[in-house]
């Protein structure tokens, strides 16, 4: 009896111990978020206050007013700027999960020349820092006349996105066991039918994945969007936070509604996607 009470005594103390280990971790990764929500309805004195007013003391609407009303030092196009980082980020998202379903599904099922070179090439671009490619995109967009648009940052996103889109859901796929869709070709499904129907569920995970951090980095992406956008007409919301910046000052409570501007989609995207990243793969297969 002492054994087993000190065994569920341990069993309690890990417990516990695990969870105050989430629990900060959590606080540790969420403060910053929360620092920003708080610095948006906060007076710029308190924002900038040594040493630091943890516990805000005014809170007010302003600089969602200020932002959205187009009044005052806040007063920036931020419709228009969301509206170019929707258009881009879901035409790239799109086109780049696409084409990472084609050439996963290709990687993981076909054999073919050159394969593991070919792959690992595309491994080797996401070594390249996106910062690098800024001037040898610019020149040449510039010579196409694709400057300031948003054909161009929806092609140099869905190339940034390909290969990991690709490498990842190709690892999926490859989970994804192949008697499953001989099974449905048997059956009577033609490759087709057998991919939708059977391999694209299985693969839904992955898929979801691929898709949430090819939106996110084009929805975040700073370096190259400054450098290839010029007005209103393409600049995306990253870029639009530079309108808040003068000479000698800082508008940084406004910063910071619109940074909070910007996180409500990708939270919205996380939440509507979260079912499809914690299921499971393969549940209910038979076996072979």
């Amino acid at each position: 009896m002492n054994e087993n009470a000190q065994a569920r005594l341990k069993t309690l103390a890990l417990s516990a111990a695990h969870k105050i280990g989430l629990f900060l971790a959590m606080t540790v990764i969420c403060l910053p978020g929360l620092w920003i929500v708080l610095a948006s309805f906060r007076p710029t004195v308190e924002i900038m206050a040594k040493p630091p007013v943890w516990i805000p003391q005014d809170l007010s609407l302003d600089a969602y007013v200020a932002m959205f009303s187009g009044v005052g030092q806040g007063g920036i196009p931020v419709v228009e700027y969301f509206t170019n980082s929707l258009i881009i980020s879901v035409t790239s998202t799109v086109i780049a999960i696409v084409i990472g379903m084609s050439g996963g599904y290709a990687f993981a099922r076909f054999r073919f020349k050159a394969k593991s070179a070919i792959f690992l090439g595309l491994m080797l671009t996401r070594t390249v820092p996106g910062i690098a490619l800024s001037l040898p995109l610019f020149f040449v967009y510039s010579r196409l006349n694709i400057i300031d648009t948003h054909f161009g940052l929806i092609m140099t996103y869905v190339a940034l996105n390909v290969p990991f889109t690709i490498w990842l859901i190709d690892g999926f796929f490859r989970q994804v066991p192949k008697d499953l869709a001989e099974a449905a070709q048997i059956d009577g499904c033609t490759r087709w039918q057998a991919f939708w129907q059977v391999e694209f569920p299985l693969a839904g995970p992955g898929i979801a994945s691929a898709g949430i951090f090819a939106f996110l980095t084009s929805w975040n992406e700073f370096a190259l969007a400054s450098q290839l956008t010029r007005s209103v007409n393409s600049k995306t919301l990253p870029v639009g936070l530079l309108d808040y910046t003068a000479e000698f000052t800082i508008d940084w409570r406004g910063m910071c509604a619109l940074a909070v501007v910007m996180i409500i989609p990708a939270l919205v995207l996380t939440f509507i996607v979260q079912k499809h990243l914690v299921s499971g793969l393969t549940s209910g297969a038979v076996k072979g």
